[in-house]
């Protein structure tokens, strides 16, 4: 009787191995698509979650994730929604996500990872589940302060222009304008000691005045992601800082927390025993060219964990073909960059070819690094 192939691929965002290779791994994000360019320049691009149903029933979410604000240009032609299917499992964690409409769409990619990082109430799975996403872009110049914020924690298109700054420093009163206070003694939290929020990167922005001597003084979270406790340390490291000497108003300073790694959800021993009836693969097999690690950007940036199980033939000359995704979790995207990896690599020559190969592919994070000093919390202010 045939068995099923019992290799195993893992990828780690620190490192990565293959129990069938010792291939090295690298990490490419989307292509760029150049759209229209309008006379104002570029623009802050959202997406805005919509109502989220399941089976015809609205269901409300705990929270719904944002997708990572963006900059760029949007032409006339340009897609304005983004509708994904899902299920919610028992816990309440959205899974089996995938595209209504599939192929890359620009300024789209942290659109599904978002909302695999999102929550809802604990329950009975839900099935049949879908929401849609609609983009929203504004002038620099017209653009909300914490939205602009928000970018610069996450700068994935860019480093922000001058004119997004200059809209920041216009709102922040007189702290933010030239010459600005200079720190004498900053403050930071320990970021090991705070929770983190598997799949978000936590922010919260403070605001505060300085006295005459360069004291903080009416200490307020203006913004941020709403954990509690990053928002608190993150006010106590900000009372205790000291700047130059001056009185000023509407300051503005960030810290962040790096996301919690969101492990994979499990993979049911039903298929973990898949097989192809009839199939001429043999349980175990080297590499020719082996598979290139690549892990998912959008999906390494939350820290989230995802699996694939790819079925596929292999030639007589040892190329692949045939692929098909036969499931992945949590998200099609995983399913999507295995196939990527497997269609790229070899096999070693054989007779006749095999048929009914089946690999299942893990993406795993590596251990958190420790932040460095002045990292996680250090101002993105090109000018500070």
């Amino acid at each position: 009787m045939h068995r099923y192939r019992r290799s195993v691929l893992y990828i780690g965002v620190f490192g990565a191995f293959a129990l069938s290779s010792g291939a090295a791994w690298s990490l490419q994000g989307p292509p760029i698509i150049a759209v229209e360019q309008p006379a104002g320049g570029r623009t802050l691009i959202q997406w805005d979650p919509g109502e989220v149903r399941c089976g015809g029933m609205v269901v409300t979410g705990q929270p719904i994730r944002r997708p990572w604000n963006q900059m760029g240009w949007i032409g006339s032609q340009a897609p304005r929604t983004l509708t994904l299917h899902f299920a919610i499992d028992a816990s309440g964690r959205p899974v089996s996500l995938s595209h209504e409409t599939p192929g890359y769409m620009p300024f789209a990619e942290d659109v599904a990872p978002a909302l695999a990082a999102s929550r809802f109430a604990p329950g009975e799975p839900r099935d049949g589940c879908t929401i849609t996403f609609t983009l929203r872009s504004t002038p620099l110049a017209q653009a909300a302060v914490p939205e602009l914020v928000s970018y610069t924690l996450q700068p994935l298109s860019g480093v922000l222009p001058e004119e997004g700054w200059k809209r920041i420093r216009e709102a922040g009163g007189t702290c933010l304008q030239d010459p600005q206070p200079q720190p004498l003694e900053r403050h930071f939290p320990d970021f090991a000691t705070i929770p983190a929020t598997p799949g978000v990167r936590d922010w919260s922005m403070v605001r505060y005045d300085l006295d005459a001597a360069g004291k903080p003084r009416a200490l307020a979270i203006l913004t941020g992601t709403g954990n509690r406790a990053l928002d608190a340390a993150a006010l106590k490291a900000i009372r205790e800082s000291r700047f130059t000497k001056g009185a000023r108003t509407g300051c503005l300073y960030p810290y962040w927390r790096g996301a919690a790694k969101l492990p994979a959800p499990d993979m049911p021993e039903a298929i973990r025993a898949t097989k192809v009836e009839g199939g001429t693969c043999p349980d175990e097999h080297g590499w020719a060219v082996p598979p290139q690690l690549r892990y998912p950007q959008a999906y390494r940036r939350r820290s989230i964990e995802g699996w694939a199980v790819v079925r596929y033939d292999v030639a007589p000359w040892g190329e692949t073909g045939n692929w098909k995704v036969v499931v992945a979790q949590p998200s099609d995207d995983f399913g999507t960059q295995a196939v990527a990896m497997i269609r790229a690599a070899r096999l070693p020559t054989n007779g006749a070819g095999y048929t009914g190969c089946v690999d299942r592919v893990r993406f795993v994070m590596g251990p958190e690094r420790t932040p460095s000093p002045g990292g996680e919390g250090a101002s993105t202010d090109p000018q500070s």
